[in-house]
Formats: C-alpha cells, structure tokens, sequence
C-alpha cells in the first residue's frame, strides 16, 4: 500500500520527470513556458496535499504551534498561484497561443486558483485545530481523520491525472468526491448527535462541523480540476459533481 507520504513523492518524481516527455514543438518557446508552468501546478499541488495532511496532524495530536504554521505557510501557496498566473498571462501575451495551446493555458489558470482554493480550506482546517488543541478529544474526530486522508488523497489522484491530461483517471477521481461526501454527512450526524448529548461538547463539536465543511469543500474543488481536464482533453464541458 502506498502512504500518504510516497504518494507525494510519486507526484515530485514525476514534477522532475516531466520535460523528458514533452515531444518535440515547431513552437519551442511556447512549449518552454507551457512545460514549465505544468511543472509550476503540479508543485503548487505537491503544497496543497502537504497542507491538508499538516492540518489532520495539529488537529490529531492537539499541536496548536504545529496549526499555526500550517495557517502561516498558506502564502507559499498564494505566492505560488500569483507566480503562475503572471506566467500564463506572459506566455499568452507573448507567444499569442491558440486553439488548443490557448485552452490548455487557460484550463491551467483555473486549477491554479482551484488549488489556491484548496490551500485555503486547508488552512481553514488548522485554525479551528488551534481551537480545538486545548480540548480532550471528542471521539475519533468523527470522521475527520479519514475525511482528511481521503481528500489528500484525492488531490494526488487529480494531479496524476493532470500529468498526462488523462480524461478517465480523471473522471474516476471525481467519482470519489461521493466517498468524502458521505463521510461528511456522517461526522456531522455523529457530531450534532454528541453535541445534543452534553453541553460540554458543543464547542469542541463545532470545531469539527467547520472542519468536515472544508474538507469537503477541497473534494468539489478536486472535481472542478477533473472537469478542467476532462475539457483538456476533449474540449468538451462537463459536469461530473450535478
């Protein structure tokens, strides 16, 4: 079984491998910036997936310093997203792309800002684990953990998909966003469920309910990255969460 931490490798081996595999270009500048900016999102996602299961981390072992600095590296994934933009926007400017070339720019601009998205909610997640730290634990986070992991997981799964614009590696992982819904509807029917029982949980069960919402909000953002490559490689537009 692969861990979460091998899995993140598996996405930098292949941020390091991806020039060899770039084909040859009657348009080698343009080709340049496309390659390099691929490489740029993949990174970019590398952070995200790193951020989620820091987040699961501080909120776990009850480690608010370790939360506060998952909230402070969120701007590596802000900076990183306005750096790629720029760059698409110079590209395009500048090598005056079209037809395919213009879309696959464009779709990369959006998962840039999906994933700023998800860097976000990741961060969202450590603030309410600063908050939770002073607490005994309630449970087993109700699902937390486990929702954590899995959309984690789900964001290395759409980044493999990313690497060779693959439609149906794609659309499998959007299939998944159900996974991380269900295990949403459970940690907040458990969560309301202990909150009812004593008052002394109601803080704390709080905090949960706010992390289980943002964890589930990464899982729609992983299915709008599939949509992007699903349009990447058809140029179809479609809807894989309605």
């Amino acid at each position: 079984m692969t861990t979460d931490r091998e899995g993140t490798d598996l996405i930098r081996d292949q941020v390091a491998t991806i020039a060899q595999d770039s084909g040859h270009s009657v348009r080698p500048e343009l080709d340049r910036g496309q390659r390099e900016i691929k490489e740029g999102v993949l990174r970019m996602g590398v952070l995200v997936e790193d951020q989620i299961l820091a987040a699961l981390e501080a909120l776990v072992r009850h480690d608010a310093e370790k939360a506060l600095t998952v909230i402070r590296d969120d701007r590596r994934i802000n900076e990183a997203q306005f750096h790629l933009s720029s760059q698409i926007a110079t590209v395009i400017a500048t090598q005056q792309p079209v037809a395919r070339d213009l879309r696959f720019l464009l779709s990369l601009d959006h998962v840039t800002y999906e994933l700023e998205r998800m860097g976000d909610h990741a961060a969202s997640v450590a603030k309410q684990a600063r908050k939770l730290a002073p607490f005994p634990p309630l449970g087993d986070y109700r699902g937390l953990p486990e929702m954590a992991r899995l959309t984690a997981s789900l964001v290395r799964g759409i980044l493999s998909a990313l690497v060779d614009i693959d439609e149906s590696a794609a659309r499998s992982v959007a299939a998944r966003d159900d996974e991380v819904d269900a295990l949403y509807h459970r940690t907040f029917e458990e969560t309301l469920a202990l909150m009812r029982a004593d008052p002394a949980n109601v803080d704390p069960g709080t905090r949960i309910l706010f992390s289980a919402h943002y964890l589930e909000r990464i899982g729609d953002r992983v299915t709008n990255i599939a949509e992007d490559i699903v349009f990447l490689a058809t140029g179809e537009i479609v809807d894989l969460n309605p």
